[in-house]
């Protein structure tokens, strides 16, 4: 090779012009794609048009832009070449609340909606049209031609969610910050944040200093897997202050993401009880549990003191979470203790309740006139609503005649997927999450990448009407056993991207082969984001 060669080849790597693929590799995948025969070169010279309205929209767009090109992009007003961030309410019946128009053009890009997360989304469909590494070595001279197209595109549901549980492991501040903004690129728009369960409590609650100071630590920690008599033996602890919970609050609000907050009641909630006993069933001293699974000991809805506790937490709560919804939990309650109990006996007898399972609906429903009261609603896993959910209840112990309220959301994860259709077609709304489908601690050889892209979260056969009763769908990353984050992003990624298409995606445009493809450049970015994706080829 000669020497001019050589000089030009050193030239070429450090000066690059990428050039997108004729094929629109975007997850999810839009609603309808429409290409022409012109292009848009982007470089570090482009300008973003936006109005005040779209201001906040338009620094995340000049943010992105400034990791690709090492400087700020030019915002302005009145400059006719560049993207145009655009907010049209006379398109709302196409673009819905969420949906977006993006066209590009020789001398310009549009990102057009009816709202501002619709033009939020449009920018994450900018984003994917660009290469992979686009955003990342700034010290790299680059400009992108985005071949001529338009996007017309909108979401299959609104509740597209993610749950991260953080009472097994505390992962901290800037792990959720990375998740929230992969969820984001993903067009996922609930961080649903499982903060209390048996073994740890993550969320300052003011009035009760010791469900920090003592909740949030565990002397040890189960490995191995169910039934496991193995133990890490290292003490394993941390939680959020309530500055803490804000700031991420707001972080998440920047990026059109809601946070529910999960706070477990009246099971899974050994972890209150070790703090404050008297919250407890048995009247039995405990500490926080270094095992996982179901617990023994719940709360005593019997007494008022507990029913104060529980509302005195939830006013914090809510103070912290501006998204109007509450998920309360309420799932594998364990009825011994109730049913050992004198003073929660009495009290049954007291409001006519046949049945361990109508005691927690009618806890339930006291819980949910409270948030009501604040103006909000509560959710909470379908084992509120009575029912033989488990193997291991007693048919008497499930006899239902209370009415749960029918403002609750029902989180539907386990039993016949008759009871989802059920559910629905009785009136309640409900985000479907089976577990068979959704639950990211099950490993791979029970939910595949294709079974995750599978899943729909309308009930098969459930009557065409009560569609719109089903919200959406979530997939959840339960905490026992994932230890380390890069185990937790394992069993996330790539499954997310699935559910993703999943919840936006309308189902005559999914195509699992398609979605394979696009997945490739989505893996680009987790490599020089560096998740630890499953299947990912070790350095």
């Amino acid at each position: 090779m000669n020497k001019i060669a050589i000089i030009l080849l050193v030239l070429l790597g450090c000066t690059r012009s990428n050039i997108t693929d004729t094929s629109i590799n975007i997850i999810p995948h839009p609603l309808d794609i429409t290409k022409g025969e012109n292009h848009f070169v982007l470089n570090s010279r482009t300008k973003i048009i936006s109005g005040h309205e779209t201001e906040k929209e338009a620094d995340y767009l000049a943010s992105i832009l400034r990791n690709a090109f090492g400087k700020e992009p030019g915002i302005e007003t009145k400059v006719k070449k560049g993207i145009h961030l655009k907010l049209n309410t006379e398109i709302a019946d196409i673009t819905g609340d969420e949906g977006y128009i993006l066209t590009t053009s020789r001398k310009n890009i549009s990102i057009e909606s009816a709202t501002t997360a619709g033009i939020f989304y449009g920018i994450q469909s900018l984003r994917q049209l660009l290469p992979p590494d686009f955003e990342y070595n700034p010290d790299i001279k680059k400009s992108a031609t985005i071949n001529e197209i338009k996007i017309t595109d909108r979401p299959e549901f609104p509740w597209r969610a993610f749950m991260l549980d953080e009472s097994r492991y505390f992962k901290g501040m800037e792990t959720v910050k990375k998740l929230l903004d992969q969820m984001a690129l993903l067009k996922m728009n609930i961080f649903h944040w499982h903060l209390t369960d048996d073994q740890g409590w993550r969320i300052e609650i003011k009035k009760y200093p010791k469900l920090t100071e003592v909740g949030a630590y565990r002397k040890n920690s189960q490995i191995g897997g169910w039934g496991s008599k193995e133990r890490s033996n290292k003490p394993h602890g941390g939680f959020y202050t309530q500055n803490q919970i804000k700031e991420i609050v707001n972080y998440a609000t920047k990026l059109h993401i809601k946070i529910i907050p999960e706070i477990e009641m009246p099971g899974h909630s050994i972890v209150a009880i070790a703090a404050y006993p008297w919250l407890g069933t048995t009247g039995n001293k405990t500490e926080v549990p270094v095992v996982f699974g179901k617990m023994s000991d719940c709360l005593n809805v019997a007494n008022p003191k507990v029913i104060d506790f529980i509302e005195n937490v939830l006013s914090e709560v809510i103070e912290l979470f501006p998204a109007k919804i509450i998920h309360i939990g309420g799932d594998e309650v364990k009825f011994d203790a109730w049913k050992n109990s004198k003073m929660v006996q009495d009290y049954m007898k007291k409001e006519s309740l046949s049945s361990p399972a109508d005691l927690q609906i009618f806890f339930t429903n006291r819980i949910s006139n409270f948030i009501a009261s604040k103006d909000y609603r509560m959710m909470g896993w379908n084992d509120i609503l009575g029912g033989n959910v488990h193997e291991w209840q007693k048919a008497a112990d499930v006899k239902v005649e209370q009415s749960l309220a029918k403002s609750t959301i029902i989180h539907f994860w386990k039993g016949n997927i008759d009871l989802a259709s059920q559910a629905v077609s009785n009136g309640f709304d409900i985000i479907n999450s089976h577990h068979i489908y959704t639950y990211l601690d099950y490993d791979y050889k029970s939910i595949s990448l294709k079974k995750a892209y599978s899943f729909s979260p309308i009930p098969e056969g459930l009557d065409e009407k009560y569609h719109s009763n089903v919200l959406g769908l979530g997939c959840q990353m339960w905490g026992e056993w994932i230890p380390e984050i890069s185990d937790m992003e394992k069993q996330v990624f790539p499954r997310i991207a699935a559910y993703a298409e999943v919840g936006w995606t309308t189902p005559s445009q999914k195509n699992f082969e398609d979605f394979k493809l696009s997945l490739e450049d989505m893996k680009k970015r987790w490599d020089l984001e560096r998740i630890a994706y499953y299947g990912r080829l070790e350095e």
